[in-house]
């Protein structure tokens, strides 16, 4: 019987943390696993103690980073000892690029010659594209979510990249039409930074549509480490919000949803491939609004991105602006075709992502000596 295969799979984020669950259940198809890292509530499910609380990691923007600067470059060291104390045979860090690339240099550094792949490229497409020679001599290979990222790697020098998918294309289906009723979805984010400048955007959109004849409730999904913060702040508006945090209530809210007021991030894909109309919008720090200028990246909605079109209206600001988003949830609400629309062009995209995918489980095995993978 072949040894189990060490594996430290390292996770910053709640997207990051579905990811790497996913990824263990794939590879314990196949091989035993000896499992260490850093996640959060899925991973744990799959066995993982986890180095330290995941939410250390979920940070967003300079000025949030800086803030907690000191206990980052501590969880840095931490995950560094950790890997070099246990060898394991493979390392995978999924996105979190600054924290990932950052422990992927001190373990090479520090001699670590196993391989270490980094799952989620980092979007050298829309900022400092140099980077991608840079992580070169640091990770043997990246497993990549968005279908165009192998060729833009390839373009810039950086690391064998393979494309894997997007886990929302297995766990959504998307609806043949948007209901006639349902529940507004309001999506703040699950970063606490997120939360503090998202919160009170939210308020004022559950406010304008509580009374709307299409709308049976609004629903706030938040994660669970976050619950008891956002539950204390939605108790104190004045429209009633349904908070919910577990896996399945989720999924309920997305396949009964009318619209949904989303923060630009991974939730937009998730909700473009489960066919709920969306209008998009990033409340950032200044220091990060400055380095979005500085790109010139015309799009923020991961749907607009992937279609290299404007699918859905989105934006980033540095304070809240309910009028604009009310406006375009009204006209999804009030204008039956531009929802439709919407739906068709999410249709689409599902459709392009689902080409060429490879399993991630394959690539990882392919990094691992054959002494421990007799008998798969």
């Amino acid at each position: 019987m072949a040894e189990p295969v060490r594996i430290f799979v390292g996770a910053g984020e709640l997207s990051g943390d579905h990811l790497g669950a996913d990824l263990v259940r794939r590879l314990r198809r196949r091989v035993g696993l000896d499992l260490s890292g850093i996640g959060g509530p899925e991973l744990s499910e799959e066995g993982l103690h986890s180095l330290f609380p995941m939410s250390d990691l979920a940070v967003m923007g300079i000025v949030d980073v800086a803030a907690r600067f000191p206990l980052l470059w501590w969880r840095v060291r931490q995950t560094v000892n950790s890997i070099m104390h246990g060898r394991p045979d493979v390392v995978v860090l999924i996105d979190s690029q600054v924290f990932s690339a950052t422990v992927a240099k001190r373990v090479r550094k520090a001699g670590y010659r196993g391989p270490v792949l980094l799952y989620v490229a980092p979007s050298v497409w829309a900022f400092r594209p140099q980077r991608a020679r840079i992580i070169r001599n640091y990770f043997d290979e990246i497993l990549a979510i968005y279908h165009f990222e192998p060729q833009i790697l390839r373009d810039l020098g950086g690391p064998t990249t393979t494309y894997v998918g997007h886990p929302a294309l297995e766990r959504s289906a998307i609806r043949p039409r948007v209901p006639e009723r349902g529940p507004l979805l309001l999506l703040p984010g699950s970063r606490a930074g997120e939360l503090r400048r998202h919160l009170p955007l939210m308020a004022e959109i559950a406010k304008a549509f509580v009374a709307h004849p299409r709308v049976s409730e609004l629903v706030l999904p938040t994660p669970t480490s976050e619950l008891a913060h956002v539950e204390g702040v939605t108790s104190r508006w004045t429209a009633p919000v349904r908070v919910v945090s577990d896996t399945v209530a989720k999924k309920a809210a997305f396949a009964e949803a009318i619209a949904a007021a989303a923060t630009a991030g991974t939730v937009t894909l998730e909700l473009a491939l489960a066919g709920v109309p969306m209008a998009v919008t990033y409340v950032s720090d200044r220091p990060q609004y400055r380095r979005w200028l500085s790109i010139d990246r015309p799009f923020t909605a991961l749907p607009n991105i992937l279609a290299r079109r404007r699918v859905v209206p989105d934006g980033v600001v540095t304070s809240a602006d309910p009028k604009t988003m009310i406006a375009e949830i009204r006209r999804l609400l009030e204008d039956r075709a531009t929802a439709s629309e919407q739906v068709r062009q999410f249709v689409e995209l599902a459709k392009l992502m689902s080409s060429n995918v490879t399993d991630p489980a394959e690539r990882v095995l392919a990094h691992l000596p054959q002494r421990l993978l007799s008998g798969t």
